[in-house]
């Protein structure tokens, strides 16, 4: 049965996620289906009676649910485009380049029992609970409880297509690396997505490719795909050193998200790679707009400055991110998560594309250069890392944060998302904490940075007092 309940576990903030088939079974991706045509307007699309682009990843629970999906689509009059296998940046490409709306059957990095949906706008715009997931649920409740309406007109029609081979010959067009100095290169798919993908987005370059888990299975036998989590990032690391890689990339499951190790077998943090990204796109189009989350790292804003961009910040999220590249024009973004954005692959985000900048980028140095060496001036910060705390009263918590900062006249304080503190040392440096509130589950998110680890630890370990005291 349909629930309520069940319904405010299935849809969260920018997707439909949840266990299958407790949570996300075919009678809800058919709901959804029937509803998605009727809030994104598939029916209207111009040149026909509309159609709906669909991908999966490599979870067992895929092609039924895609199936069903495809069925409250068609009984709509609306068709369906069904590309299979993909990655969630692959869907994206083909919601922009066929000027489609889009669904994508994934769970991302969560665990095997999980799958979800998630949906976008023609043009690969996302779309989230402000932006028409809250009519959606709001018409798959009326409807798992009323029956959904009578069909009117001719179904709509199911067909296939390929294009992977579209999907690499873009990103090609975007980052051209078959100039680069030759490159061995360790990834690591996770059983994910990026064992379908990598071969044909790297297959053909000067690159010695060495393949961890490849294999697509929706069990994760290996471990999680869930780069995030640096246990997972384990295998990676030994094999970079086993191989003498000059770089080692990790996918999560749908491979949205590209994580990075470098030569010596250290995890590099995203916001470092966000910097080294920004440069190279501000190099091609000078002083355009880079936007960063307010818990990437205050590296970020400074090198944007230094190479005459303008840096905007934005809260927390794909949505908004999104939303401020269109409202900016900017020309990428970036968040701590591993989620890149890019205004040439319609402001979506993509892994692999990450992945082909830090290639390029290494791979025109000088031979013999390292990528820690490359990545040097990029890294100014020392992050905690964010650290999660069970806390019943989150808003009484924050506010006593609010409270015991506000006094100080060295201290920033910002409400931009959660709570942001930014003081800077006696030296000039800038430190910040942020305290976010969790949308699902009674968790304070702490995110601390200083430009040592003394400060740091000092830093994190006072917001830590007060978020413990009230736990």
């Amino acid at each position: 049965m349909i629930t309520s309940d069940r319904l405010d576990r299935l849809i969260k903030a920018y997707d439909v996620r949840g266990v299958f088939p407790d949570d996300l079974d075919t009678e809800v991706a058919r709901l959804v289906g029937a509803a998605f045509v009727e809030v994104v307007g598939a029916a209207t699309s111009a040149g026909g009676p509309g159609a709906v682009v669909v991908g999966r990843d490599m979870r067992p629970s895929g092609p039924e649910l895609v199936a069903a999906f495809a069925e409250g689509v068609t009984r709509c009059g609306v068709d369906v485009i069904d590309i299979g296998l993909a990655s969630t940046d692959e869907l994206y490409y083909a919601a922009g380049s066929l000027g489609l709306p889009g669904a994508m059957f994934t769970a991302s990095h969560n665990p095997a029992k999980y799958n979800g949906i998630k949906l976008c706008r023609v043009g690969a715009s996302p779309v989230g609970q402000e932006s028409g997931l809250r009519e959606i649920r709001s018409r798959v409740e009326q409807w798992a409880a009323e029956g959904l309406p009578t069909a009117v007109g001719p179904s709509g029609i199911v067909s296939e297509r390929d294009i992977l081979a579209d999907y690499a010959a873009f990103l090609h067009g975007l980052v051209d690396l078959r100039s680069i100095r030759p490159l061995t290169v360790v990834v690591d798919a996770g059983n994910g997505m990026g064992g379908f993908t990598v071969p044909a987005v790297l297959s053909g370059l000067p690159l010695t490719i060495h393949p961890l888990f490849f294999e697509l299975d929706g069990n994760f036998p290996n471990h999680e795909a869930n780069p995030i989590d640096p246990e997972n990032m384990r295998d990676l690391q030994r094999a970079v050193l086993e191989h003498r890689a000059d770089i080692g990339l990790a996918f999560d499951g749908d491979a949205d998200r590209c994580f990075v190790v470098d030569e010596k077998g250290d995890i590099v943090d995203p916001s470092t790679i966000t910097g080294l990204i920004a440069v190279r796109e501000l190099a091609r189009e000078p002083g355009s707009t880079i936007i960063h989350n307010l818990i990437t790292s205050a590296s970020v804003p400074e090198i944007v400055r230094e190479h005459g961009g303008i840096p905007v910040r934005t809260r927390v999220g794909h949505s908004f991110i999104k939303a401020r590249m269109a409202e900016t024009g900017a020309i990428f973004g970036g968040e701590h998560s591993g989620h890149f954005y890019f205004r040439d692959f319609w402001r979506a985000d993509s892994g692999m594309l990450a992945a082909l900048h830090t290639l390029a980028a290494l791979g025109e140095t000088e031979p013999g250069t390292a990528l820690s060496g490359l990545l040097a001036e990029f890294i100014r910060y020392v992050p905690s890392g964010e650290i999660n705390t069970t806390v019943k009263d989150q808003a009484g918590v924050v506010a006593e944060i609010k409270r015991t900062y506000s006094d100080r006249p060295d201290i920033e304080l910002d409400e931009l998302d959660g709570l942001t503190v930014t003081g800077r040392t006696a030296s000039g440096r800038v430190w910040w904490f942020n305290v976010r509130p969790s949308n699902t589950e009674p968790l304070l998110r702490l995110n601390a940075e200083g430009p040592d680890v003394e400060t740091m630890t000092k830093v994190r370990d006072e917001a830590l007092a007060i978020i413990r005291g009230g736990i």
